[in-house]
């Protein structure tokens, strides 16, 4: 018999599997869930997209790009980059086509961390950092937000965490699960702390053009002595709902890029050809989808903040992404236990805070990727759900 735990990675092995995958495998094979657990836009991917992606294949494009990607896309990215957030990158040797958004991360962490770094992660965040950086034989250390900080990073939780061991900071804005963001004058007091210490900046900004109100996405790239620390991490699954076709970007200073490409090349070669071809009629073509989609969402977040509020859940006002993340402490329930009895109970999938992460105790994530009126029966499933658990 093979030992197969003996033979396996014990760094590997001693990570837990992803509680957004579980309860979503779990609901998978129940009948009549609804399921607000995966972040996956309901909206198709847009026609020219579709288009673009279905002639290339039809000319014959099949064949590898070059390791970093197609030229021509890198010069549609650097474009949308500076017209939409005023940010302006060399397409020659600081952009890198990726796998999704989440190649990005991978290959950004593995250029900068050596063993026994410090990767400084806020959380409540994306279930993916933590995990990336342990497979690095990095040290994790948590940053808690809090809601009445509107679960954001405030500059004095941040100062009191850098150590002269701190390599990385992700910055994970808009932010999953909680829907916080970081406007310009919080960017600046983060910057500020930053500035003198050789702290990196991983931006997650994959939900950048889903940042609701008046004041539009900043990324923390262009606030005055960042853009040289700072790796930004960007895709097309969230933002022109093209999740399956699987491509991201990453922009960075040239000798960080130089050395990201080394992994990307070895581990990937490229991003898929026909997705990058689809990727340049997006950014050529689709500025009046982004728009569209982003004001649907924000009719559906409004929609969820006041139905939880409603309803008793105490509800963040998510202010990006397209999740919320209400309160479930007036039940009695740990977040894992509110989880598992209203999915057998009410057939309707909801994540625990706490697979975000110690401090989303208390809380569940919602993802309001769905349509209306998945979200009004879920709603009323989930108020009938409050009302047994009171009564």
């Amino acid at each position: 018999m093979i030992d197969y735990e003996k033979l396996l990675s014990s760094t590997v092995q001693d990570i837990p599997p992803s509680g957004i995958r579980r309860f979503f495998d779990i609901a998978s094979e129940m009948k009549d869930v609804i399921s607000l657990g995966v972040g996956e836009p309901d909206f198709m991917t847009p026609f020219a997209i579709r288009q673009e992606g279905i002639h290339s294949l039809e000319r014959g494009r099949t064949w590898y790009t070059a390791n970093a990607g197609l030229a021509e896309l890198k010069e549609e990215i650097t474009r949308y980059l500076l017209r939409r957030f005023s940010l302006s990158y060399s397409p020659k040797d600081e952009v890198i086509v990726t796998v999704g958004g989440s190649e990005g991360i991978d290959i950004c962490m593995r250029a900068l961390i050596n063993p026994g770094d410090e990767v400084l992660i806020p959380e409540p965040c994306f279930v993916a950092y933590a995990p990336i950086a342990r497979l690095m034989h990095a040290k994790v250390v948590p940053i808690p937000t809090r809601e009445e900080d509107g679960f954001k990073l405030t500059p004095e939780a941040l100062r009191a965490h850098i150590t002269e061991r701190s390599k990385l900071l992700i910055f994970p804005f808009p932010n999953n699960p909680t829907g916080a963001v970081m406007r310009r004058e919080e960017l600046e007091k983060i910057a500020d702390v930053l500035r003198d210490t050789e702290v990196f900046v991983l931006s997650d900004e994959i939900y950048a053009e889903l940042t609701y109100g008046e004041k539009k996405h900043v990324s923390i790239a262009s606030i005055e002595g960042m853009r040289e620390r700072t790796i930004l991490i960007n895709g097309f699954s969230k933002t022109y709902a093209m999740t399956g076709w699987r491509l991201g970007y990453a922009c960075a200073p040239a000798p960080v890029i130089k050395q990201m490409l080394k992994v990307h090349q070895f581990a990937i070669m490229c991003a898929p050809t026909t997705s990058q071809y689809a990727a340049i009629a997006a950014l050529r073509t689709c500025d009046a989808e982004i728009e569209k989609m982003a004001q649907e969402y924000d009719m559906r977040r409004r929609l969820c903040v006041e139905g939880f509020n409603r309803i008793g859940m105490d509800c963040f006002e998510a202010e990006g992404a397209f999740y919320v993340f209400p309160s479930i402490r007036s039940t009695g329930l740990s977040s894992e236990e509110f989880c598992q009895k209203l999915l057998y109970k009410k057939r309707v999938a909801v994540i625990p805070g706490t697979a975000f992460g110690a401090s989303g105790e208390g809380h569940v994530r919602v993802s309001y990727s769905y349509s209306v009126s998945y979200l009004v029966t879920a709603l009323a499933r989930i108020e009938e759900f409050i009302r047994e658990q009171k009564g």
